[in-house]
């Protein structure tokens, strides 16, 4: 049985057991957490979601992604802006899909 769920603004298509890399939630490790944003569960298209339905996780891991290298540069003004950026995510493992 297979879902996707909406959550930080993306579609992920997801299975029973299976970890995800999400954009950042709020909770502490080992705290379960429900997406109710269902969009299709086992072919159902939902109108835009599938009522009654949601998907049970559990945080596993908070974390930073890799760092990302951003220049700034405007040529003939002698202007060089080096930045870096790491982007916060949460790890879940999903435990059940309800339909």
């Amino acid at each position: 049985m297979f879902a996707i769920i909406k959550t930080g603004g993306k579609q992920i298509k997801v299975e029973a057991g299976m970890e995800i890399f999400i954009e950042k939630l709020e909770g502490e490790l080992n705290t379960e957490v429900t997406f109710e944003e269902v969009l299709m569960v086992d072919g159902k298209f939902g109108s835009p979601l599938v009522q009654g339905a949601k998907v049970t996780g559990t945080i596993v891991k908070q974390g930073k992604g890799k760092k990302i290298r951003v220049v700034r540069y405007h040529p003939k003004k002698n202007v060089n802006k080096v930045y870096g950026h790491r982007q916060p995510y949460t790890k879940v493992k999903i435990e059940k899909i309800e339909a």
